[in-house]
């Protein structure tokens, strides 16, 4: 079985083909430009190998709700060449085959949930922090839909003492995104993640806001596991910082086996940066076998 993935993002697309195991065949980036420009690319690639289903993890905002008028579209987005584009119905119109639909983030989630360190669990989430902070929650082996997806990254937290930032975020002063993807951490001191790495105050308060942001999490979802990924999680100081903290925030009122062992519990990916592909596999299966 030949299926076919599409990783949507804002700056590139990742295309791939691969098989119902996981395997991945073939894969290329192409520029996120215009749909008129980047959308025959696309069709281009897929159009070489005998895909039998694609599917599409895309940046949102994105309606994931079949029953919808819009089911497919990239909606509210501030890439104002995409906004309410339905790029699920042009793939499928052109390539002739089912889809699968879904945010990039939670199809990162899946392909943990699928192929990854999220396998052997009901209940955990994905979360990434980098341009933005993205949250895929699978819940009880499914993953979760409400009126829209779940945008856990501008949960509002508590500020930091001595943090002045205001927050990158448009919307909010104190979201999760705001204080903590990879343009907070540029706005607050002036440079990249990267240029940062010696600094540890940088990343004191950096594993603050993302702990704060687990703990309520693990009180409201519950999770059996969370996977942190994204460009700034591969700063691999964070993981301790965030766990301590985790622990110390919590302070006890939680008591379970997996926060007796937070190594295991909050952990990075675990699949070579393909999660979001390989969960869109996932979603072109699923779509076929549906």
């Amino acid at each position: 079985m030949i299926l076919g993935a599409l990783e949507a993002g804002g700056t590139k697309m990742v295309c791939a083909v691969g098989d119902e195991q996981g395997n991945i065949m073939d894969r290329c980036s192409i520029p996120t430009e215009t749909p008129e420009l980047t959308m025959p690319k696309l069709i281009g690639y897929f159009k070489q190998f005998p895909i039998e289903a694609i599917g599409i993890g895309t940046f949102g905002p994105a309606d994931v709700k079949p029953k919808s008028d819009t089911y497919g579209f990239i909606t509210t987005t501030p890439k104002l060449a995409w906004k309410n584009y339905n790029i699920m119905g042009v793939l499928q119109s052109e390539l002739s085959i089912p889809a699968g639909f879904d945010t990039d983030v939670n199809a990162a989630a899946l392909g943990e949930a699928t192929f990854g360190c999220m396998q052997n669990i009901d209940t955990g989430i994905y979360i990434t922090i980098g341009t933005g902070v993205g949250v895929g929650i699978f819940v009880n082996r499914k993953l979760l839909h409400g009126m829209l997806h779940p945008e856990g990254g501008h949960i509002l937290l508590e500020r930091g003492t001595n943090d002045s930032y205001k927050g990158c975020c448009p919307y909010h002063t104190n979201c999760l995104e705001g204080l903590a993807s990879g343009p907070a951490l540029e706005g607050r001191y002036g440079k990249k993640a990267i240029e940062l790495k010696d600094m540890p105050d940088v990343w004191e308060l950096e594993a603050e806001y993302i702990a704060k942001a687990l703990v309520n999490y693990i009180l409201i979802l519950s999770p059996e596991r969370i996977v942190l990924g994204g460009g700034v999680m591969h700063q691999e100081q964070l993981f301790p910082l965030i766990r301590k903290k985790t622990a110390e925030f919590l302070n006890g009122y939680v008591d379970t086996k997996q926060l007796h062992d937070l190594g295991s519990y909050i952990v990075p990916p675990s699949l070579n940066d393909n999660q979001g592909i390989l969960g869109c596999i996932k979603l072109a299966l699923d779509a076929l076998h549906n």
